[in-house]
């Protein structure tokens, strides 16, 4: 897919929500905040602090909320992406032009600002989580320096990629097809998941 490089030339590449999302955009604008695209898709901060931003699917488009845990939702227009992983990010979903109470999305968006401007956000859990090396990829770099001196050298976080891809095989014969696949990958010093990172 193309890179996106400005808001405009989003809303167009989304033609069945254009209208919709340009309606979105002008009430965000209306506000104090700062438009950029980033990540390909518009995004609004105040002072270099993410608040919101723009996103159009197949099915839905909406309004991002980066730390919209701390909204009050009075209105129940709000969900969580992904339950159970996503801590502080919340989502206003509309499925039709129709769907847009513009009042409401502008209280939410000020709500925002306010929640930025007075601190309220989630920070990052930074604490090391501890690599545990399931049994077969430990006897794979016992047996193999090379390997093993390759491993060391990864981040913390790739290590971590191999080792969850390994446990997370039920049967044995994933695991060892697996632990083929990775090895060359390890010697190369990149991670599992780096071929889909720049995509």
């Amino acid at each position: 897919m193309k890179k996106v490089t400005s808001v405009e030339e989003y809303i167009e590449t989304h033609d069945k929500y254009s209208d919709a999302l340009t309606i979105l955009r002008n009430i965000i604008n209306s506000t104090q905040l700062n438009e950029s695209i980033k990540w390909s898709a518009p995004v609004y901060d105040l002072n270099g602090k993410n608040v919101v931003g723009l996103g159009a699917f197949k099915n839905h488009f909406g309004i991002w909320f980066f730390n919209g845990v701390f909204l009050k939702d009075e209105h129940k227009l709000l969900v969580n992406a992904q339950e159970g992983k996503t801590k502080a990010l919340r989502q206003m979903r509309f499925e039709s032009i129709k769907d847009i109470n513009k009042n409401a999305v502008l209280a939410y968006v000020k709500e925002a600002i306010d929640n930025q401007k007075a601190g309220k956000e989630i920070k990052p859990d930074r604490s090391k989580k501890e690599t545990v090396i399931p049994q077969e990829l430990k006897a794979v770099l016992n047996k193999n320096a090379a390997l093993h001196k390759s491993f060391n050298v990864l981040s913390p976080s790739k290590q971590r990629e191999y080792c969850d891809h390994i446990a997370s095989a039920k049967r044995e014969t994933t695991k060892h097809s697996r632990l083929e696949k990775i090895k060359p990958m390890i010697i190369q010093g990149v991670g599992l998941h780096d071929k889909y990172k720049n995509c």
